[in-house]
């Protein structure tokens, strides 16, 4: 999915905001944006591609008492 940055956007800041967290994500959408790393803020504007992720998996909970 692209979406398009606003002045004073950050990568991460982007990811927080599609996403609703950075953890391993940040990466993954610098990986497919080649040369975005070399931007500190993104221009107004600039087009950023969001990569599909997978759906989360199940957490493995642990029943303390029967």
């Amino acid at each position: 999915m692209k979406v398009q940055a606003l002045q004073g956007d950050t990568v991460d800041l982007l990811c927080w905001r599609h996403y609703g967290t950075t953890q391993g994500i940040t990466e993954k959408v610098l990986a497919a944006n080649p040369g975005l790393s070399k931007l500190l803020f993104l221009n107004a504007g600039q087009a950023v591609e969001l990569p599909e992720l997978p759906p989360p998996g199940q957490r493995k909970t642990v029943q303390l008492w029967d």
